[in-house]
């Protein structure tokens, strides 16, 4: 038998050490760094939706992507597969629309995008759209909708959309962050009801979107006044439903709203969308609907 020395062995031991760790970090070295997260999932869903109304149709089209407890305002919150179901299968006119701004939350699981839509050719206004992530990992909306705000300076199809920042605070588990997310949502609607401007001054961060009256949608903290004035001096708003991430950082709420300008009664309903930052819920997306007035009796 051959006898190494200790000194030997032990360098013979560092040596076989080192050629075992060589290729394990250089396996290291070559390991991908997870990107980013980005809305990019939810544009793509968007644009998926958006071809195939070109290529089925608009009903077809919105059945495929649509959630089962989808809802759309035909004009009053109704369930979506139920109320596109009882739509007639002739051809409507050509229906287009693509993201020009997009959000998702930070578990992934809940995002929106907003854009220009056009019919016919004609751009008419502006959509906003609701996503949640599926257990099969693809992606569903939960309403679609928006209002007639001018499009016309608007970017074209095939840009890059911009992106709201990720969150990165959370106010809780699922349940519990809806909850607070609901109890901002209140809290501005009481205090909209008083002096609507200040109020939502108060929560919305500037890079926020608000849209709802003919011009185009209101884009950073100089221009929100303008559009929210334009809503009268009080709005009263009644929260219906929403839902959150499975994370706690992304929220949308929707509701009715009652508003009265120059003696004249409006209605319409609210959509937004809070994000949780820091310590507290804030306001990144809200748009106004307008519905016929009730009708009496």
């Amino acid at each position: 038998m051959i006898r190494i020395p200790p000194v030997m062995r032990c360098l013979l031991a560092a040596s076989l050490a080192l050629g075992l760790a060589l290729p394990a970090a250089a396996a290291a070295r070559k390991a991908k760094v997870p990107a980013p997260l980005t809305p990019a999932p939810v544009v793509a869903a968007e644009r998926a939706f958006a071809a195939d109304g070109l290529a089925l149709g608009i009903k077809q089209s919105f059945l495929k992507h649509m959630a089962d407890d989808a809802v759309v305002f035909q004009p009053d919150p109704v369930n979506a597969r139920e109320a596109v179901s009882a739509q007639s299968d002739k051809p409507g006119p050509k229906l287009e629309w693509w993201p020009i701004w997009a959000g998702i939350s930070a578990s992934g699981d809940l995002g929106f995008t907003t854009g220009p839509y056009a019919l016919d050719g004609t751009r008419r206004g502006h959509y906003f759209t609701i996503w949640k992530k599926q257990a099969d990992g693809g992606w569903k909306w939960l309403y679609d909708g928006g209002p007639s705000s001018s499009a016309k300076d608007a970017p074209g199809p095939g840009g890059t959309p911009g992106y709201l920042m990720v969150a990165t605070t959370s106010a809780g588990d699922e349940a519990t962050a809806f909850a607070s997310a609901q109890a901002a949502d209140e809290a501005l609607n009481t205090a909209a009801a008083e002096d609507l401007v200040p109020a939502y001054l108060a929560v919305l961060v500037c890079e926020a979107r608000v849209q709802g009256s003919p011009a185009p949608p209101a884009q950073g903290c100089s221009s929100f006044r303008e559009e929210l004035a334009g809503r009268g001096r009080k709005v009263t708003f009644k929260p219906l439903g929403g839902s959150a991430s499975s994370g706690g950082d992304l929220a949308w709420t929707y509701g009715d709203a009652d508003w009265t300008i120059a003696g004249k009664a409006f209605r319409g309903h609210y959509v937004r969308v809070w994000q949780y930052r820091t310590d507290a819920w804030k306001l990144v997306f809200d748009q106004i609907l307008p519905a016929p007035p009730r009708k009496k009796g």
